[in-house]
C-alpha cells in the first residue's frame, strides 16, 4: 500500500508544480482524443443516422458489422493504419506515421463504430409516430434529419462522451503509431506503460490518476450538458 499512497501523493506534486512532462502528455492526449472524437463525429452521426432511420437491403448485415467493431481489438487497428501509412504503404507519402494526426486517425477507425452505432440504437429508439407527427407540421429533408436528431440528442451525447472516453483511454493503438516519443507524441496512456515498465510505479499511479481525473471531467461534462439540454 505505500508505493501506491505514495504514488497518490506524487500526482498532487506533479500536477501542482507543473511537471513538464506530465503536462506534455496530458496536452498530447487532449489533442489527439479531441480531433479523433471531431472526425468521429462528422462521420459517425450522420452514418448513425442513416443506419437507423433508412430501410434498405442488406441493413441487418451491416448493423451486425458495425457492431462487430465495437469489439475490434485495438492491436488489430494500429496494425491495419500503420500499413497503411507507413513508408511502404498507400498513403506513406502523407507522413503521418510518428505524429499525432496518424494517432488521431488510427484512433478515428477505432472510435467511429461506437458512435454510429448507439446513433443508429438512439434513432431506433424514437417513436414511431414521430416522424409522421413532423411531416405533419410541414417539417422536410434536413429537418426531418434535425428533428429527429434532437430527440435523441441525450443518446448522441453519450455516443460521443463513450467515444471520446475509449479514445483518451487507448494505449495499443497510441504506441504503434506514434512510438511513445517524449515531447510530441507521449500521450497519458503510454506514458503509464512505459513508467510501469521502468519499475517508477510511483509515477505510473500519478499519471493514472491524472487520466482518471479526466474521466471524471468528461463525465461530469455529460451530466452538466443534459441538465442544460
Amino acid at each position: 500500500m505505500g508505493y501506491i499512497l505514495h504514488g497518490l501523493a506524487r500526482a498532487g506534486v506533479l500536477l501542482v508544480r507543473g511537471d513538464p512532462e506530465t503536462y506534455s502528455a496530458i496536452l498530447t492526449t487532449l489533442k489527439v482524443s479531441s480531433l479523433s472524437i471531431v472526425v468521429s463525429l462528422a462521420f459517425g452521426i450522420p452514418g448513425g443516422f442513416a443506419l437507423g432511420y433508412f430501410q434498405f437491403s442488406g441493413k441487418k448485415q451491416l448493423r451486425a458489422v458495425v457492431d462487430t467493431f465495437l469489439a475490434l481489438p485495438t492491436v488489430v487497428v494500429g496494425l491495419l493504419v500503420y500499413a497503411f501509412i507507413s513508408s511502404r504503404g498507400p498513403l506513406g507519402g502523407l507522413g503521418l506515421l510518428y505524429t499525432v494526426p496518424g494517432i488521431a486517425v488510427a484512433q478515428t477507425v477505432l472510435v467511429v463504430p461506437i458512435v454510429v452505432s448507439l446513433t443508429a440504437t438512439a434513432v431506433e429508439s424514437l417513436d414511431r409516430r414521430l416522424k409522421s407527427t413532423i411531416i405533419t407540421l410541414g417539417a422536410r429533408g434536413r429537418k426531418i434529419a434535425f428533428t429527429s436528431l434532437f430527440e435523441a440528442r441525450f443518446a448522441v451525447i453519450t455516443a460521443a462522451v463513450a467515444a471520446y472516453g475509449r479514445a483518451i483511454s487507448e494505449v495499443g493503438v497510441s504506441m504503434m503509431i506514434g512510438g511513445n516519443i517524449k515531447w510530441y507524441t507521449r500521450t497519458i496512456t503510454t506514458a503509464i506503460a512505459l513508467e510501469t515498465g521502468k519499475g517508477d510505479f510511483a509515477k505510473g499511479i500519478a499519471l493514472g490518476v491524472v487520466l482518471l481525473l479526466l474521466a471524471f471531467i468528461i463525465n461530469w461534462l455529460l451530466i452538466f450538458l443534459k441538465r442544460k439540454a
